[in-house]
């Protein structure tokens, strides 16, 4: 036996015991695949509850206001200083007495504003005019007050990004 087949005996070897590993892992003798299945189903289950979170499940209750999104028109023109207008689209039980519209600004506020113009509708919008005097990007989150049951409620958070521009 010479040095040359002694060698390759000794790679074949090598190789022999890697896929016999490669094997063991994934035919269910060893560790991997169930830490696979594991994190698999973890994933699965995070995105089912993240999908649930984003969507309203329950019917309205009377006299209930429920925000659905907000969006900044012209979202690339914003000053700082400078008023623009906010469109918040909502569902609501009956026509709902919307009092004042409050915002965060990248956690910053609550800054509370008056309601411009209300559309009543199966899915209704408010607009706002507001204003920031913080340039960069930012976390915009609103909610609104509004009158339930001869009350002041504040409904849900809805959230959107914008970036104002130094004049």
């Amino acid at each position: 036996m010479d040095k040359f087949s002694v060698q390759q005996e000794g790679f074949r070897g090598c190789s022999e015991e890697r896929n016999s590993l490669k094997k063991t892992f994934w035919r269910g003798d060893g560790l991997m695949r169930p830490i696979s299945i594991v994190v698999l189903m973890m994933g699965i289950f995070i995105l089912g509850i993240s999908s649930c979170a984003t969507s309203p499940t329950k019917p309205l209750a009377p006299g209930e206001l429920r925000l659905l999104s907000i969006t900044v028109p012209d979202k690339e023109k914003i000053e700082v200083n400078s008023p623009f207008v906010v469109a918040i689209s909502f569902e609501a039980d009956g026509e709902p007495e919307i009092k004042t519209a409050c915002f965060f600004f990248a956690g910053d506020g609550p800054h509370c504003f008056n309601v411009t113009d209300v559309n009543c509708g199966s899915r209704g919008t408010i607009h706002v005019k507001i204003y920031t005097n913080n340039p960069g990007s930012r976390l915009l989150e609103g909610y609104v007050q509004y009158i339930r049951d001869g009350k002041i409620r504040p409904t849900n958070v809805v959230s959107t990004y914008f970036r104002p521009v130094p004049k």
